[in-house]
């Protein structure tokens, strides 16, 4: 204990002036601040693009989930259209059509459409109240076909236009192929999103990384000075990089994980109003699959996982110019 003091004064007990600090305090002492303005800008900005890459892969999960419905869809369905024409009862037509497809083997269900039903079919284009009697309207004829049965749709065009002449048989092989070809597009453009997030999320860290070199130079000189490796410091400020990214990953995953559920629940109360019919006929029922929501929790920890491993690149970079 050391006492100061002079002729004009009383003596001055400096040890009792000076904090007292226990040693393990000053040990669990972390070399990187936990609460530092650039680890809370950080953790915003990892939150940001996990969110972001959350978004891209769960809207990707939704449209190739309605796409494979409506493939599966499109595909279980031939239609058949009888159009008038001139000497020939179309009644009859219709009705010879459907009785051909019916003797089809593999044809589980055949429906004609009235003329009444083919007037609804054309509301939304010409409005209602129109008479289609003076218009040459085809009438269609729709077929189930059982799933798994390979159909000869040879053998079906040859036995339908022999006993309608007018008609046509329409597999939808054209309008699946341009939905697979709209799927691909789909989840390409999401992996490039997903691409781009990931680089932004690595020059974010590694200009993070840098700043925080900068400011606790001179404590990473002092390990240095009394021996401490490259290794020992690195594994600080990972471990410091490692807990952002995780905490960011969280926080963006998170929210994003309730804004799918939320629009589930937004898309349920919605059901049978015409509005909800129509996002559910083209974006389905809003309802991410649990091997969706899994997805989400593994890209987060992935994107904290990058976080740590472009922060690590940096530190062994940053510490060979301290050096």
């Amino acid at each position: 204990m050391s006492r100061v003091g002079d002729e004009h004064g009383p003596l001055v007990d400096l040890g009792n002036e000076r904090p007292q600090v226990p040693a393990q305090a000053r040990n669990m002492s972390p070399i990187v601040p936990r609460a530092s303005i650039s680890g809370r800008a950080l953790v915003a900005v990892v939150a940001i693009m996990t969110f972001l890459a959350s978004i891209t892969t769960g809207t990707v999960f939704l449209i190739s989930a309605s796409a494979a419905e409506w493939q599966s869809e499109v595909a279980s369905e031939i239609t058949v259209q009888v159009r008038p024409q001139g000497g020939r009862d179309l009644e009859r037509d219709v009705t010879a059509a459907a009785e051909a497809m019916r003797a089809q083997p593999g044809i589980v269900q055949v429906k004609s459409f009235s003329k009444d039903e083919s007037a609804k079919l054309l509301e939304p284009w010409l409005g209602s109240g129109l008479s289609i009697e003076q218009l040459p309207v085809p009438r269609v004829v729709v077929a189930r076909v059982q799933p798994g049965t390979t159909l000869d749709l040879a053998g079906l065009r040859k036995a339908v236009t022999q006993v309608a002449p007018s008609a046509s048989v329409d597999d939808h092989r054209a309008w699946i192929e341009r939905m697979r070809s709209m799927t691909g597009a789909t989840v390409f453009a999401g992996i490039g999103i997903l691409a781009l997030v990931i680089v932004a999320t690595i020059i974010s860290v590694s200009f993070a990384t840098r700043g925080a070199m900068a400011a606790n130079r001179p404590i990473v000189e002092v390990l240095h000075f009394v021996g401490a490796g490259d290794r020992y410091i690195a594994n600080h400020f990972l471990r410091h990089f490692l807990r952002l990214g995780l905490e960011g990953g969280v926080i963006g995953g998170g929210a994003a994980m309730l804004g799918f559920g939320f629009s589930e629940s937004i898309a349920s109360w919605f059901s049978g109003t015409p509005v909800g019919d129509q996002f559910a006929a083209l974006l389905g029922t809003f309802s991410l699959p649990p091997s969706g929501y899994l997805a989400l929790a593994v890209q987060a920890v992935a994107i904290a996982a990058i976080t740590a491993w472009a922060s690590r690149r940096t530190l062994f970079a940053t510490l060979d110019d301290i050096d």
